[in-house]
């Protein structure tokens, strides 16, 4: 029997991240400025780590990321002096030029990121809102659909209208591990909660611990 075609050779995944030093401010009250970069560096590996067989991109203009990023074996993307959608435009702009057809869209700072190559398994687009239906934690889309991206507040709504305004089939996936983004300490919280314990390292995955809630 011949081998049976890799159905994700391609598709790439597309993670936008930030200065690690400049990450996370909201979360202030209970991390110090060393620990919310610590945070924001695992946080990213784990999503990178689960691209499963996906081509791996990172678009940044920082040069700790870039590193950071080429340690993981991802390509670097360097993008800098633009918002957050103009470089995750650039970026798949850069990837359809490349040779992709799909690209999934995940914003580094999911903890309990998983499967991520699944999201990818969809001609249409796939929409992975946050806990609340208001943003958009991992999007996948064809790469020459001119697709506009519009994050911030509402962009759930937003990215769904766009698909529906491009013709394209819509699939919006709640799922339990992906909604769950760490912007409050309320988020982190949960997220450390939802970790086995720790195994012979401190902060568990996170690679941070947090003072008692008050």
């Amino acid at each position: 029997m011949p081998p049976t075609a890799d159905p994700f050779a391609g598709v790439a995944l597309l993670v936008p991240v930030k200065a690690f030093s400049e990450a996370k401010s909201r979360l202030a009250p209970v991390l110090d400025p060393g620990q919310r970069a610590v945070l924001a560096r695992r946080m990213a590996t784990i999503v990178v780590r689960a691209a499963g067989t996906m081509a791996v991109h990172v678009v940044c203009e920082d040069r700790d990321v870039a590193a950071w990023a080429e340690e993981m074996g991802a390509t670097v993307l360097w993008r800098p002096g633009r918002g957050l959608n103009q470089a995750v435009s650039a970026g798949v702009e850069a990837l359809r030029d490349a040779g992709f057809h799909q690209v999934v869209v995940v914003h580094s700072d999911l903890p309990l990121a998983e499967g991520l190559d699944r999201l990818g398994a969809f001609s249409g687009v796939t929409i992975v809102p946050d806990r609340r239906d208001d943003g958009t934690n991992a999007i996948a889309v064809p790469t020459g659909a001119g697709f506009c991206f519009a994050y911030g507040l509402g962009s759930f709504r937003r990215h769904a209208a766009e698909a529906r305004r491009l013709g394209l089939e819509l699939r919006v996936l709640r799922h339990p591990r992906l909604s769950l983004d760490v912007d409050l300490p309320a988020d982190l919280r949960e997220a450390l909660a939802s970790f086995d314990s720790p195994a012979g390292e401190p902060g568990g995955p996170l690679g941070i611990t947090m003072p008692p809630s008050t």
